[in-house]
């Protein structure tokens, strides 16, 4: 059994398309006036709820209220400063400095008493002997390698020595590394 269906559909079409216009412009209409609404609803309820608002430490002019702080020390490294506000307001101190009462050094967080600083000294000296020799090796082999200039084997054995020591060089010649191997002692004073 076939069925033919005869007729003309563009009326649809454009039936659909205005429908679907006639949709969107209610719907903006709509939200405009939900806009118009929550405008005049945040206007009269402004001076009845109080709201959180972002003030930068700039245009407040006080310093952050913050326990800790990055800050650096006296041999220049960057160190963490607990700042307790309780402390230096009973102390009659609001500064941030990460100084004790005293003034004398850094503020000593958790007890009561006060310690003596204690201080450390890093020796690089066996380091910079290592890189040293490391680098006159590496001369060594360079002056090598120029004077073997006929033999061609030996050149290349020289130059695969060469790049190791290059390459030990790169990873020893930093700072990094001499603050991991250095040797660390105490100062007594």
């Amino acid at each position: 059994m076939a069925m033919q269906v005869n007729g003309n559909y563009e009326h649809s079409r454009t039936d659909y398309a205005e429908r679907v216009k006639e949709q969107q412009a209610v719907w903006r209409t709509e939200k405009a006036k939900e806009a118009e609404k929550a405008a005049e609803e945040k206007s009269s309820d402004k001076l009845s709820e109080p709201q959180d608002e972002y003030i930068s430490s700039e245009k407040s002019g006080k310093k952050p209220s913050g326990l800790y702080r990055v800050s650096q020390d006296e041999n220049g490294n960057r160190k963490i400063f607990f700042d307790n506000p309780k402390a230096d307001h009973a102390n009659g101190k609001d500064d941030r400095s990460g100084e004790g009462a005293d003034g004398k050094g850094p503020k000593v967080s958790g007890d009561s008493k006060e310690k003596p600083a204690e201080k450390y000294v890093a020796n690089t000296d066996k380091v910079d002997r290592e890189i040293k020799k490391l680098k006159e090796k590496k001369q060594h082999l360079e002056q090598q390698i120029q004077s073997a200039s006929g033999d061609e084997k030996k050149i290349r054995e020289l130059e695969k020595k060469l790049a190791q020591v290059e390459n030990e060089l790169s990873q020893k010649d930093n700072d990094t590394y001499r603050r991991q191997h250095a040797s660390v002692s105490e100062v007594s004073e």
